[in-house]
């Protein structure tokens, strides 16, 4: 039995992806199921980048504002959630895109990913935590690295959630993190996509989002985030731009500091980004918008599902 298409739009931050997908999705009579896991939460729209109400308006858009910040959607939950949308929009006719910046939940969903079936140990969670309070997350994300080298390479330091649940999984088990990720035959027949651009241009792209975020009241978001009694030690609190923009608020530091940190972390989180989808993969095919036009993405796409088909 043929498999069914998806189609997998990958890329770093601030590339392109959102607008490029959302004309694919137009022209090809397709919808966008996002896998990034900043844009499940409400109300935190402006430090996420989230596809303003007018561009979700020109194609449907699923797995967007989908919980509160004091909630979490487990990685096993994404999975059956994304796997049942992508079912849906092709029993309706119309063609599944995936897109997103989040390799982790990118992979569960197209290479058929089993999560470690390790029962959360509240009493080791809580003790780890402890130790995030006391000796901050990076020592934590350390020791991760010293145990599981690839585990910490695609998990970001500030995500304590997953730094914790990886080492709770090695300590439970007594095996690496990194080597627990059953997998399964993808179920799609996957058509990827990669959009990158010159690491300069990149980065300048992305100190042109930030700038652009807190002209566009950032900092008023995470006032009515806070004033709505969201703890600033969420872990959805944790994002870039979120903590620093706390930062602020607090008092410890200025507007101008925090555009810099978020600027250097993202240049981090872009790079990291990199392990997840690399320019020698060949699966994936690579475009870049300075010399492929979206003529030439859509007919790339085209050509592969005509060949399909046959």
């Amino acid at each position: 039995m043929q498999k069914p298409p998806l189609i997998l739009i990958v890329g770093p931050t601030a590339v392109g992806k959102t607008e490029l997908s959302i004309q694919l999705a137009q022209s090809l009579n397709g919808e966008i199921v996002s896998a990034d896991s900043r844009l499940f939460y409400c109300g935190m729209d402006i430090g996420t980048a989230k596809p303003s109400p007018a561009e979700m308006a020109r194609v449907p858009h699923h797995l967007i504002d989908i919980v509160k910040p004091d909630e979490t959607l487990s990685l096993a939950v994404f999975q059956q959630k994304a796997q049942a949308i992508i079912m849906d929009i092709r029993a309706r006719g119309k063609l599944p895109f995936l897109v997103g910046g989040t390799g982790q939940y990118i992979r569960a969903v197209t290479e058929g990913w089993t999560p470690p079936e390790v029962v959360p140990d509240i009493r080791m969670r809580d003790e780890l935590g402890r130790m995030k309070e006391e000796r901050g997350v990076n020592w934590l994300h350390e020791k991760l690295a010293l145990l599981d080298s690839e585990a910490a390479e695609k998990i970001d330091a500030r995500n304590f959630r997953r730094t914790i649940r990886a080492l709770e999984v090695i300590f439970t088990t007594g095996r690496k993190f990194s080597e627990q990720r059953g997998r399964g035959d993808s179920p799609y027949q996957l058509i990827t996509v990669g959009l990158n651009r010159p690491r300069a241009e990149l980065y300048q792209r992305v100190d042109e989002r930030i700038e652009k975020m807190f002209g566009d009241g950032l900092l008023d978001e995470v006032r009515d985030l806070l004033n709505q009694g969201y703890s600033p030690t969420l872990p959805s609190m944790s994002a870039i731009g979120y903590r620093e923009c706390v930062s602020v608020v607090k008092g410890e530091l200025n507007t101008e500091q925090a555009k810099a940190e978020m600027k250097r972390i993202t240049r981090v989180f872009v790079r990291r980004q990199a392990n997840w989808f690399k320019e020698s993969d060949p699966t994936i095919r690579w475009f870049h918008p300075e010399e492929n036009s979206l003529t030439e993405i859509e007919e790339f796409i085209r050509n592969a599902l005509k060949s399909q088909v046959l």
